[in-house]
């Protein structure tokens, strides 16, 4: 039988893990760029720079939201998680059905390489590089402030903000030590899936707490939760579903370039 407390530290730790595992990717990608060009130093002293302020927001945010009635800190959270969320999967299904191009990572640490090359002024040597370490704070800030919004979101409202920093922060051991292993992006990492199921995720505890919130009595409790992820994984499905019927009776091409910054798509575009 199934405990309701576990499924809720289980679904909290796995949703924390599988978003900072994508964006640690998505800010190793830049921080490996910027550190081949200028130095370890300036890229690490950056990156480290954004950790720090990271984990400073997690203890502020976490803090804050102690003071917060539990009703409407349950409709609070719940409409942050259903914006995070449904941009994600949003994202996700568009991916999924060919519309919006792929990630690629390859292909953005190459343009990264070469804006900092071209931004590098000539004879820095070994010094500290200021654009760099900037470039790789922000790398690390602007992909972490979602991850961190998060864990302190699910964290906090299921009690399980330990477990859900711990799933965080075990995403970052990883990723970090593949980085120091083969010294190139993780282009191999299933991003758009993972994007997918944290989508699903997170989508789903925003509908549960924000329901909770207004007073509705979920049919089983938190094991509710299991029934909603199975409705919105469904319904994503059928969304890529009749977005690919979509492309296919209007005749689009269904096989866009690799997503790079800069890149466009008509068809996405419209929607």
């Amino acid at each position: 039988m199934l405990e309701p407390g576990l499924i809720q530290n289980a679904s909290a730790v796995g949703a924390a893990f599988a978003a900072s595992l994508v964006e640690c990717v998505e800010a190793l990608t830049i921080v490996l760029a910027v550190s081949s060009v200028s130095g370890w130093r300036s890229g690490l002293l950056g990156a480290s720079s954004g950790v720090v302020l990271l984990v400073a927001l997690v203890g502020l945010a976490g803090g804050a939201l102690v003071r917060v009635p539990l009703n409407e800190l349950h409709i609070f959270i719940g409409l942050i998680l259903l914006a995070f969320g449904f941009s994600w999967l949003r994202k996700a299904v568009l991916r999924a059905a060919g519309i919006k191009p792929q990630r690629d990572e390859a292909a953005i640490y190459r343009r990264k390489i070469d804006e900092m090359r071209s931004n590098r002024v000539a004879g820095s040597g070994n010094r500290l590089d200021l654009l760099a370490t900037t470039a790789a704070f922000k790398a690390v800030v602007i992909e972490g402030v979602e991850v961190v919004l998060i864990v302190v979101a699910v964290g906090r409202v299921a009690g399980t903000l330990v477990p859900a920093a711990m799933g965080a922060i075990a995403a970052v051991i990883v990723v970090v030590a593949l980085a120091i292993a083969i010294h190139r992006p993780l282009t191999r990492v299933p991003e758009n899936a993972l994007k997918f199921g944290v989508g699903v995720v997170i989508v789903s505890f925003g509908i549960f707490w924000f329901g909770e919130g207004l007073g509705f009595a979920w049919v089983g409790g938190d094991l509710a939760v299991i029934a909603i992820i199975a409705c919105v994984f469904a319904f994503a499905h059928l969304c890529v579903a009749g977005l690919h019927f979509q492309i296919h009776r209007i005749g689009v091409a269904s096989a866009p370039r690799p997503e790079v910054a800069g890149s466009s798509n008509k068809f996405y575009n419209k929607l």
